[in-house]
C-alpha cells in the first residue's frame, strides 16, 4: 500500500473520531468557564495525547501495546465524575485524579481479568445507562444556548440545536458507511456555518491564533490528590477496561488474531499509560474507541500502519493551535444538538449491553432498578446530602458514582458466591482467549 493511500485512510480514521475527541474538551471547558486560549489549549493537548495514546497501544512490545489496530480518544463515561471534581475542587483536581487511576490501572493490568467477574453486564450496562440518562440535561442545557447566558432559549438556539439534530437523523437515514460514521462531525460543520450566516460567530479569534505552539505540562497546575476525586476516577477507569475488552475481543476476530492473557494485560497497561500521560499533560483518559472498529470494518483495511498514520496526524494536529481555535469557535447551542445525538447513543449503549441480561432473574431486576434509581435520583436532588462532609458529598452526589457503587455492591450481594464462582480462565500466557461474545458495544 502506496504511503498517500496509508496517509489518506488515517485521515479517515481521524474524521471518524474528531467530534468525540474534541466534543470532551469542549464540553469540560464551556463548563468549568474556561477561556478560549485555555479552551482552544484543552482542545490541542487533547488531540496530541490521544495520537500518543494511539501509538502506545498499536505499538505491541514487551511491556505494553495491545498490537490491534485500535484508536483512543477520551471516554464519554468520564465526563460527568470531571465536571463534578472539576466544580468542587479546580482543574488540578481532575488531573490529580486521572494520574491516580492510571497508576492503578497499570498496577492492577496483570489481574484485571481476575477482578473483571465483578463487571458482568448487569453492571456495565447499568453504569452506562447512568452515565448517559445524568448527561442528558447537559446537553438539553445547551441546546438552549448554555446555562445562564442571555440568550437561553432564544428562537436562533432552539433553530440551531434541533437543526443539527435533525440534520444528524437525515444523515443516518438517508446515508450509509463513512457518511453515517462521521454524521455528528458534519452536523456541526454545518450548524457553526449556518450560525455564522446568522451572525453568532466571530472569526477573530482564529485569525489571532499562532500555526505552532509547544506542550506544557502542568498547563492549569500542578495536579492535586483529593480521596474522593481520585475513588471516582478509578471507578470510571475499571468500567473503562470493561468496555475496552469487548472491543479488543471484537478486533481480534476482525483481524483474526488470537489473544493471549499477556495480550490483555499489555492493551491495559496501555490504556493506564496513556491516563497518566493525559494527567501530566492537562489532558484526559483514554480509552479505545468503538466507531473505529466500525470503520475498519466497513474500509476492509486491516493494516497497523494506517493506524500509525492516524495517531501521528493526531499528534500533528495537537501542535497547530489555529486548527483547535476553530473547533471552539463552535456555538453552545450547536454543539449541544450534537450532545444530545451523541448522549442519548450513550444510553441506547447501556441498554443493548443490559439486553444480555437475564430478565427472569428478579435480584437482576432489583440492581438495574436500584442502580439506575439511585443514579438519576442523585443526579436531580444532589442537595440530599449537603450536611454530609464535602470530600464525601463528591461520591454521593455524583449520581454516576453512586450508581456506579449501588450496582456494583448488589451484584456482589446477590451473585457473589465465593466458594462456586468461577474465576474466567485467563492463567496461562500460551492460551488463547476465546471471544464470548461476537457483538461490539458501542460507548461512542
Amino acid at each position: 500500500m502506496n504511503k498517500g493511500k496509508v496517509f489518506s485512510l488515517g485521515f479517515q480514521h481521524v474524521l471518524a473520531m474528531y467530534a468525540g475527541a474534541v466534543i470532551v474538551p469542549l464540553i469540560i471547558g464551556q463548563q468549568l468557564h474556561l477561556t478560549t486560549e485555555q479552551l482552544s489549549y484543552l482542545v490541542s493537548i487533547d488531540l496530541a495525547t490521544s495520537g500518543l495514546a494511539t501509538l502506545l497501544q498499536v505499538w505491541s512490545n514487551r511491556f505494553f501495546g495491545i498490537g490491534l489496530p485500535v484508536v483512543l480518544g477520551c471516554t464519554f463515561t468520564a465526563v460527568g465524575p470531571m465536571l463534578a471534581i472539576g466544580k468542587s475542587f479546580g482543574m488540578t483536581a481532575i488531573y490529580g485524579s486521572i494520574i491516580f487511576s492510571g497508576l492503578i490501572v497499570v498496577l492492577i493490568s496483570g489481574l484485571f481479568g481476575k477482578i473483571a467477574r465483578l463487571f458482568p453486564p448487569i453492571v456495565t450496562g447499568s453504569v452506562i445507562t447512568v452515565i448517559g440518562v445524568t448527561l442528558i440535561p447537559v446537553a438539553i442545557e445547551d441546546m438552549a444556548g448554555g446555562k445562564g447566558s442571555p440568550g437561553f432559549g432564544s428562537i436562533e438556539n432552539l433553530i440551531l440545536s434541533f437543526g443539527v439534530l435533525l440534520f444528524i437523523i437525515v444523515v443516518y437515514r438517508f446515508c450509509k458507511g463513512y457518511l453515517r460514521a462521521i454524521a455528528v462531525l458534519l452536523g456541526m460543520i454545518v450548524g457553526t456555518i449556518a450560525a455564522y450566516l446568522m451572525g453568532m460567530v466571530d472569526l477573530m479569534p482564529v485569525k489571532e491564533a499562532s500555526w505552532f505552539h509547544m506542550v506544557h505540562p502542568f498547563y492549569f497546575g500542578v495536579p492535586s490528590f483529593h480521596l474522593s476525586g481520585m475513588i471516582t476516577m478509578t471507578i470510571v477507569a475499571i468500567v473503562s477496561l470493561v468496555e475496552s475488552t469487548g472491543v479488543f475481543m471484537a478486533l481480534s476476530e476482525i483481524c483474526e488474531k488470537d489473544l493471549k492473557t499477556n495480550d490483555l494485560t499489555k492493551g491495559y497497561r496501555s490504556e493506564g499509560l496513556a491516563s497518566i500521560l493525559g494527567g501530566l499533560f492537562n489532558a484526559f483518559p483514554y480509552t479505545t474507541f468503538s466507531q473505529n472498529v466500525g470503520l475498519l470494518q466497513l474500509s476492509g483495511v486491516k493494516t497497523k500502519n494506517v493506524i500509525y498514520a492516524a495517531g501521528g496526524i493526531l499528534v500533528v494536529l495537537g501542535f497547530v493551535p489555529k486548527i483547535a481555535t476553530i473547533t471552539t469557535l463552535i456555538p453552545t447551542s450547536v454543539l449541544g444538538g450534537a450532545m444530545m445525538a451523541m448522549f442519548g447513543m450513550v444510553v441506547a449503549a447501556g441498554i443493548k449491553t443490559l439486553s444480555k441480561v437475564d430478565f427472569s432473574k428478579q435480584e437482576n431486576l432489583l440492581i438495574i432498578a436500584l442502580s439506575v434509581g439511585v443514579g438519576l435520583g442523585v443526579t436531580v436532588e444532589p442537595q440530599m446530602f449537603v450536611k454530609l462532609p464535602q470530600g464525601v458529598q463528591l461520591i454521593t452526589s455524583n449520581g454516576i458514582v453512586a450508581g456506579s457503587l449501588t450496582a456494583i455492591l448488589l451484584n456482589i450481594l446477590f451473585t457473589l458466591k465465593s466458594k462456586k464462582m468461577k474465576i474466567p480462565a485467563l492463567h496461562h500466557n500460551k492460551q488463547p482467549i476465546q471471544p464470548v461474545d461476537k457483538k461490539m458495544t458501542s460507548t461512542l
